[in-house]
């Protein structure tokens, strides 16, 4: 099965690492170089809500968190997955999105790109949230 997946995050290189990974598999790929990209494409009408959100944290203006929290607030996406994809795996960066009701949580440095991809689909499978989950 198919999947829409929206890749966000500034460093171009793993962006593009990310996207060739998931087109190869035959998934439909996005790529939003920060929150206020990815947040403008979701108010827009027309804009079909993703499967699955990958969100890195630190971008120059809305960051992850900003993002996340907007998205929450807003209501923006239903039924879509959002997972965190960054380098900042400190406690209280995986507390903070616990309480913003990720759905999972990876460590960029920590996984290679067949990792990342098989927890997303993992992810976009499972039917309960894996808040906090980490690898």
């Amino acid at each position: 099965m198919a999947y829409r997946i929206f890749l966000v995050d500034d460093d171009r290189f793993l962006v593009d690492l990310y996207a060739v990974k998931f087109r190869t598999a035959g998934h439909d790929v996005s790529v939003f170089n920060s929150g206020e990209d990815l947040l403008a494409a979701l108010h827009k009408a027309d804009t079909k809500a993703p499967d699955v959100i990958l969100l890195d944290l630190i971008m120059p203006g809305i960051g992850g968190f900003g993002a996340l929290e907007a998205i929450r607030k807003e209501n923006l996406v239903q039924g879509s997955k959002i997972v965190i994809l960054s380098n900042q795996g400190q406690d209280s960066d995986l507390e903070k999105a616990k309480k913003l009701l990720a759905d999972g949580y990876i460590i960029k440095a920590s996984a290679i790109p067949s990792e990342v991809f098989a927890e997303t689909i993992r992810t976009i499978e499972s039917n309960a949230p894996a808040a906090g989950a980490t690898r």
